[in-house]
């Protein structure tokens, strides 16, 4: 506000009527255009941090960034690594692990192909077929027997089984839910 009124109003006067010293206001003025050592520090550091961040495809957290800018000679600790990672909006992004659902036993159990595969009906209720679906529903997971699915040409009737099956309640029989 000073630097801004010095041209129709004394410095003197204005530093006096707002409680500020004369000599802070021209130390204000001295150093407002210039750039610390550690300003400086942390915008090389910003560059070499969206770097490796960039080639690391956005999955590098702050100790993986600290740990390659260390190997390739800049010296920074983690959490300058995390303040300039968070200045720049940069969160890595960590994909999930994979995990193995099914283990297969010791010996490979046979399954008879009992319908031919012959996936096709003439009507509801002529094959079954079993597996497990899962269905994502507003309230969670709904997780569908379909020891009993029936295998038809009607789009319409696997929508109405799978419909019953959802709103029956969870331990009843999957014959009980149609």
């Amino acid at each position: 506000m000073i630097d801004a009124e010095k041209a129709h109003y004394p410095i003197t006067w204005m530093c006096r009527l707002l409680g500020v010293p004369r000599s802070s206001f021209y130390a204000w003025r001295q150093r407002v255009d210039t750039e610390t050592a550690t300003q400086a520090r942390r915008r090389e550091l910003s560059t070499h941090v969206t770097r490796v961040f960039t080639q690391g495809r956005g999955t590098y957290g702050c100790r993986q960034v600290a740990a390659q800018l260390n190997r390739e000679g800049h010296a920074c600790s983690v959490g300058l690594v995390a303040d300039v990672m968070r200045e720049l909006g940069l969160a890595g992004c960590q994909p999930r692990a994979y995990k193995r659902t099914t283990v297969p036993g010791e010996e490979p159990v046979h399954s008879p192909d009992l319908i031919g595969r012959a996936f096709t009906a003439q009507a509801p209720g002529r094959r079954l077929v079993g597996d497990i679906t899962y269905l994502k529903v507003i309230a969670g997971a709904v997780t569908v027997s379909a020891q009993s699915r029936w295998l038809s040409t009607s789009s319409l009737a696997t929508r109405q089984w799978l419909a019953r099956a959802a709103a029956a309640p969870p331990r009843a029989s999957p014959l009980a839910r149609l």
